[in-house]
This record gives structure tokens, C-alpha cells and sequence, in this order.
């Protein structure tokens, strides 16, 4: 029986003043942590010393402006061409098909795609795709439950060596970019045991070595951070504020923000980067308006703030950006090509099962699955 809308909107109404009342703190909450983010600049030079890479100019003292308007969208493609023209952008993304209940044994696949854009109209773009099978054997020493997070972690080092690559391939070339989608904190890999937290913390520190060995830009590309360093900081130095709860960095920043602005680079201090090595303080991080929604997390190797690098760097990627309406077209591109759809699984699937029958090996396959095999 399908819901009913009006019983979802009687209970909705019987619960208003409950959303009202929270909707009421969240709000005083995030005032108070934006009136601290705007004396960001008028904080001790102790703390702006330890904190801060790079002092904002505008009159709040808490924003970069970005000086470009545009009348129209002509206007910004022509001026994002004028920026990426001659500049090789480089990104990679993946998808995954993971082991299924229909087989009796665990069995994955995972691809990657890459787009790299030397943005020449007489060179052409590249566009590939590299894919890897998990037999059996992988899982061998995991629970069903944790099949998942084996085909994830693999993806991840397809995705970051692949990245790797592009770097030392590119080493000492001027006007290169490598894009990730995601951060380079592997704060996400905290809820995993020490052995699978160690692979994504090598994978990030093998990237940013990579990126200052070779002196080529690496950008990672957050769009919707649930991040709270900012909120941190400012709780530890105005110790009125209360705990930031649900608040994150972005929504404290995002008043004010036009397109392109920005806030200030501060030094990353997240605890999981202790396991960085040298790497431990050399990541930094600004917040950038990029669309309509809150602004996007950016992370950047210290080293290209150090060479003066960053901001025609943070250019390349608003011009990527531009390109992309709103996401970046590199990032997006790759998206695209990686992506497994519904077709690509099932002729995995009857690759599986002829080849399986061509050698003989007795793998069992659940009559649904062979059923939709027949008809497709």
C-alpha cells in the first residue's frame, strides 16, 4: 500500500515547533561562529603565525574576493579560456561492481577512468578506462560483511597510483594539473582497522610526495565537506563558543561568499595526519564558492603555497569549473567514462558464466540471476 501524503504532512504539522525550536539554535549557533570567523585577521600574529598561510584583503578581514564579473556566460567562458589555455588538466575516477550473493563465490571488478586535457586545439584530449578482477582468493581471510570495503580500497589505489603517474610523468612541466575528487585527509578511514587505515594513509602520502617531488599542482576537490577544522580552531581560541555540534566549516563561511571568493589557506592540523610523515604539516585548505549550494572544500600541497603558486592554480580550477557549469569538467569526465551501468554488470556477469563453463569451474549461480541472463 503506497504512503499516504496526508499522513506524513499531519505528523510533519504536529511536530513544528520541534523544528522550529531546532531550527532556532542551529542559527544562533552559526552567527555566533560566524562573528568569530570574521576576526579571524585581528587574532594574535601568534596564532595567525601557526594557523593562517595567507591573509584576506577585504574589509571583514576574513574573505579573498575574486575580482572577475562577467555580464554573461560568454563573458566567463571567454575568460576561463584565457586562464586554461595551453594548461594539461588530469583526473581519474572509478566505479566498481561488487561480489554478489547470485555467485557462489566472491568475485569483483573495479575500473578506472582518466581524462587528461592539454587545452590545445591541436592536441587532443586522452580518455582511457584500466580495470582489475578480485578472484576468490582476495576475500579468503575477510567476513562477507567486509567484501565491500576490500573492492572500495582497491579502487582507491587504482584511482590515487594512476595519479602518481600523471605526476612523475609530468615532472618539472609547467602549466599541469591534477584534480582529485575527494580529500587528501584520510580522516574517512578512522572507522577501519589499523591495517586498511594504513593502505589509504600510504596511497595520500605517496600523492602528495609525488606532487612536490614533481613539482606538479595537485588539487582536491571537496563538494560537500561535512569538514569542521575551521569550527575547531575557533572553538579553541574563543572559548565562549559552545561545541560546534552539527555545524561544519562550510556553512560558517558560505555567508557572504560570491562566485570565485574565497577564504583564507590555513595549515591543516587534523590528528590522522600525525601518520604522514613529512607530509604531517604540508597540506593546506580554503573554502571556494563554486555554485549556488554552500562553498566547496579545496586541499593543496603547502609546497604550492610556498612557491606562490596557489592562487593561478585556484584560477586553472575556476576555469575547470566554468567549463564544467558549476562541478569541474575533468572531474566530471571522468566520472562519466568510469561509471558502470546496469549493461556493463550483466555482460560481466555472462562473461563470468561462459568463461566459468568454457574451464570447467564449477561456480553456481542463483536461478534469478540466470534467469535475467537468458532474457538479456
Amino acid at each position: 500500500m503506497p504512503t499516504r501524503a496526508s499522513e506524513i504532512r499531519r505528523l510533519l504539522e504536529s511536530k513544528r515547533h520541534q523544528f522550529n525550536r531546532a531550527d532556532d539554535q542551529f542559527q544562533s549557533l552559526l552567527q555566533l561562529y560566524r562573528d568569530a570567523f570574521r576576526q579571524l585577521a585581528r587574532l594574535p600574529d601568534s596564532w595567525i603565525d601557526g594557523h593562517l598561510l595567507d591573509l584576506p584583503l577585504s574589509l571583514d578581514g576574513s574573505l579573498w574576493r575574486f575580482p572577475e564579473r562577467w555580464p554573461h556566460r560568454e563573458a566567463s567562458l571567454d575568460w576561463a579560456r584565457s586562464q586554461i589555455q595551453g594548461v594539461t588538466t588530469f583526473a581519474v575516477d572509478g566505479s566498481q561492481i561488487y561480489p554478489s550473493k547470485d555467485f557462489s563465490l566472491p568475485i569483483a571488478l573495479v575500473q578506472i577512468a582518466w581524462f587528461e586535457n592539454p587545452h590545445e586545439l591541436k592536441q587532443p584530449y586522452t580518455k582511457e578506462i584500466a580495470v582489475d578482477l578480485l578472484a576468490p582468493a582476495d576475500f579468503q581471510d575477510l567476513s562477507p560483511e567486509n567484501f565491500d570495503r576490500l573492492v572500495n580500497m582497491r579502487r582507491f589505489q587504482m584511482e590515487t597510483e594512476r595519479l602518481v603517474q600523471f605526476l612523475e610523468s609530468h615532472a618539472g612541466q609547467p602549466n599541469c594539473c591534477a584534480l582529485l575528487d575527494g580529500s587528501l585527509v584520510a580522516t574517512f578511514a578512522e572507522a577501519f582497522e589499523a591495517e586498511t587505515q594504513q593502505v589509504y594513509i600510504d596511497c595520500l602520502v605517496r600523492l602528495l610526495r609525488a606532487s612536490e617531488n614533481s613539482r606538479v599542482p595537485l588539487i582536491a576537490y571537496i563538494d560537500t565537506s561535512s569538514a569542521k577544522d575551521l569550527a575547531e580552531l575557533l572553538q579553541d581560541w574563543f572559548e565562549e563558543l559552545p561545541e560546534p555540534r552539527s555545524l561544519v566549516d562550510a556553512q560558517i563561511v558560505a555567508q557572504g561568499l560570491r562566485w570565485g571568493d574565497r577564504t583564507p589557506l590555513l595549515r591543516c592540523r587534523r590528528s590522522i595526519l600525525k601518520a604522514y610523515a613529512e607530509q604531517s604539516d604540508r597540506l593546506a585548505y580554503c573554502y571556494l564558492k563554486t555554485h549556488d549550494g554552500n562553498p566547496v572544500r579545496i586541499e593543496l600541497p603547502l609546497w604550492l603555497v610556498e612557491s606562490g603558486q596557489h592562487e593561478t592554480v585556484l584560477n586553472w580550477l575556476r576555469a575547470e569549473v566554468i567549463a564544467g557549469g558549476g562541478y569541474p569538467y575533468a572531474i566530471e569526465t571522468a566520472d562519466q567514462a568510469a561509471v558502470l551501468r546496469s549493461d556493463d554488470r550483466q555482460l560481466f556477469y555472462r562473461l563470468l558464466q561462459e568463461w566459468c563453463d568454457q574451464e570447467g569451474l564449477n561456480l553456481s549461480l542463483s536461478r534469478k540471476l540466470v534467469s535475467k541472463l537468458r532474457r538479456r
